[in-house]
């Protein structure tokens, strides 16, 4: 990428945050005093991050990682292949809700498409993340898996609220990079998230994704269009 498309993205990715936060903060009716504090805030914390090559670390683990088998376990959760038979229901459950849903909506491309299809079209790959006691907590998922150019669009869920914000996403994301990365052969992992969820952003930048553009006014949801950062992982 050269400095200049470098640039581009850097302003585009700014842009998307800073609506984001903008939207955030205005639920909270915050006053042009409480957006210097929170501009001081994000200054404090910036001179504060980990260095990338402290960040960046977790991603060469994972490429140089081998095979897994379902189940595949970590350090709090576990990864299991879907069983419609058994995990529908829930599943079910948790895309009815206000953020279950963004699993779909947030696809990359906008055609309607329910829980059943998805799970019916082999190019997509289900998983069930569970407690290790084998609680099912949420989901991920590999989208329009594509074989010949070594490709697909990853998705993650908690689907349980009271287990949101505790780590499982990132803990079981890295453990379905790596599923993807060795046992899929994929050499590419992208994604797309609503321009406002600044934690997913944050989150996929930490595992070494990089954003690669913004899809304008892509999701017409609620009344309210919405853009799409366009993130992208190369494994070399």
């Amino acid at each position: 990428m050269t400095d200049f498309e470098m640039k581009v993205m850097n302003d585009l990715t700014i842009e998307t945050i800073t609506k984001g936060i903008v939207e955030e903060a205005s639920k909270w009716d915050f006053k042009t005093a409480d957006y210097i504090t929170l501009a001081n805030a994000l200054l404090d914390c910036s001179l504060n991050k980990p260095s990338p090559a402290v960040k960046n670390q977790g991603v060469s683990e994972i490429i140089n990682s081998v095979e897994l088998d379902f189940p595949i376990t970590g350090e709090h959760i576990k990864l299991k292949e879907f069983n419609r038979d058994t995990d529908f229901n829930i599943a079910k459950r948790w895309l009815d809700d206000e953020s279950g849903r963004w699993f779909f909506l947030s696809r990359s491309y906008s055609r309607d498409t329910t829980f059943t299809e998805l799970i019916e079209d082999e190019r997509n790959k289900i998983g069930l993340i569970t407690l290790l006691d084998s609680t099912p907590i949420g989901l991920m998922g590999y989208l329009d898996y594509d074989k010949n150019n070594h490709k697909a669009e990853i998705r993650k869920l908690i689907g349980e609220e009271m287990h949101r914000g505790k780590g499982y996403a990132k803990e079981a994301t890295k453990l379905w990079m790596q599923y993807g990365i060795k046992n899929l052969g994929l050499k590419k992992i992208f994604l797309n998230t609503i321009e406002n969820n600044i934690r997913n952003v944050t989150l996929n930048k930490e595992l070494g994704f990089q954003v690669e553009g913004v899809l304008r006014k892509e999701c017409f949801i609620d009344n309210k269009y919405y853009d799409l950062l366009r993130m992208g992982l190369i494994v070399e």
